[in-house]
């Protein structure tokens, strides 16, 4: 959960050998070459031969990184920013502190693709399950949560097709409840959920600003762009002016930048920028009285992840503190919550949503919407690697706490999208 490299003290070469290829990766300083595929065999070589001590694999997609299987997203790229002092006089294994990197592990979901699923069938099982006295909601479960979000979507036109109704709203007079919101949020594609989200989250009394700041910071640039195209052509009005005139700030700054969908998405990395950009956040905050939060916006909302990730290494290194500390210090409310929710989608995306759906589910009451939306969206993406950082983290299962803080046909479905116990 977040390994990666932390420092490079000499040239390292990785070999990935797949079925098809074998593509190497020379990291000389931090000058990387960016490598996509699931890989079969990985060594490292180094000067002097051998494997470093302590080198394990990682356990699944870079942090912070869009993930496969969510459309929209680019591939994803392993991302290694290393640290490093020249070519060594002699061989010396290089010092490497597995916390920022990790490499793609391919499909890291729990729902895939059903072989041979037709829509037309299965809106067949879905009529069948809502004619007639009662609803068969086992159905409707054992449909839904085996197939994937592009083999639920096309259901609705193909329900239209069939019988001249609409899916949604048939669904909608059958289900109730939590069981009907989770039910409707998976035949939306992952845009439209997020658009749907977004608007709930700012419509009304109150904003519910974690909603707005959780997908903003977890979404590529390519899925904020299309958000952006769907909120405007449904609602007439732009994402941006629905932020602004909802919220104020820096935490409106906050929201505006990370809605520009204008990231730096290279792979590369430079370390004397890095260490520059360490320096003007310590500047503007622990360093000063009173915090400079346009120097902490500027930074964590426009450089790239790998190079963010990089910063935070050097800022730890230089002030001796880790740069969440620093936010919970300098910073508060909103603002804190936002500065906060970036920096640890940058460090681990798997982590961050391990922590939102605890809370999510902790103390009394659950937070229904933020449970179904993170469960949906996160299904097809790394749900197999929130599991494992829920239980390395909070020692149970997912899987467990849904299973104590849900109940009836919504607990079922919230299961098969956790997809099995840890």
């Amino acid at each position: 959960g977040g390994p990666g490299f932390g420092m490079v003290n000499a040239d390292v070469k990785l070999t990935y050998q797949c079925k098809e290829q074998q593509t190497k990766l020379c990291f000389l300083g931090l000058q990387c070459m960016s490598f996509i595929s699931v890989y079969t065999v990985c060594t490292i070589h180094q000067p002097g031969g051998g494997m470093p001590s302590g080198m394990g694999y990682p356990g699944g997609p870079a942090p912070g990184q869009p993930m496969p299987g969510y459309p929209g997203a680019p591939a994803p790229n392993p991302s290694m920013p290393g640290y490093g002092g020249g070519t060594p006089g002699a061989p010396i294994a290089p010092a490497i502190n597995l916390c920022c990197v990790q490499f793609c592990r391919g499909f890291r979901g729990t729902i895939s693709d059903f072989p041979g699923a037709d829509p037309l069938k299965d809106v067949e099982i879905l009529r069948k399950a809502m004619k007639g006295f009662g609803t068969d909601e086992q159905a409707i479960i054992n449909l839904l949560g085996s197939r994937s979000n592009k083999q639920r979507v096309p259901m609705v036109k193909a329900y239209k097709t069939t019988y001249g109704k609409d899916l949604i709203s048939d669904l909608k007079s059958e289900l109730s409840g939590h069981f009907e919101n989770l039910v409707i949020a998976m035949l939306m594609t992952p845009t439209e959920f997020d658009v749907h989200e977004l608007r709930e989250a700012i419509k009304g009394a109150g904003t519910d600003e974690a909603c707005l700041i959780e997908i903003l910071a977890s979404r590529s640039n390519a899925e904020i762009r299309e958000i952006n195209q769907l909120y405007k052509s449904e609602h007439r009005k732009s994402l941006e002016d629905a932020i602004i005139s909802e919220t104020s700030g820096h935490f409106r700054r906050l929201l505006v930048s990370l809605s520009q969908g204008n990231r730096d998405e290279r792979e590369t990395v430079d370390v004397s920028l890095a260490k520059q950009d360490a320096q003007s956040l310590y500047a503007a905050g622990e360093h000063k009285l009173g915090t400079d939060e346009s120097q902490f916006n500027a930074i964590l909302c426009a450089r790239s992840k790998p190079h963010l990730r990089a910063v935070f290494h050097e800022y730890q290194q230089m002030c001796g503190k880790d740069i969440e500390k620093s936010i919970c210090r300098e910073m508060s409310g909103d603002l804190e919550s936002g500065m906060l929710a970036v920096v640890k989608c940058i460090k681990n995306t798997p982590v961050y949503f391990a922590e939102r759906l605890h809370k999510a589910m902790k103390g009394a009451g659950t937070k229904d919407r933020a449970l179904i939306r993170i469960m949906v969206s996160r299904s097809e993406v790394d749900m197999l690697d929130i599991r494992q950082e829920y239980a390395r983290n909070y020692g149970k299962s997912l899987y467990t706490d849904i299973s104590g803080d849900t109940s009836g046909d919504y607990r079922k479905l919230l299961l098969k999208l956790c997809g099995g116990n840890d």
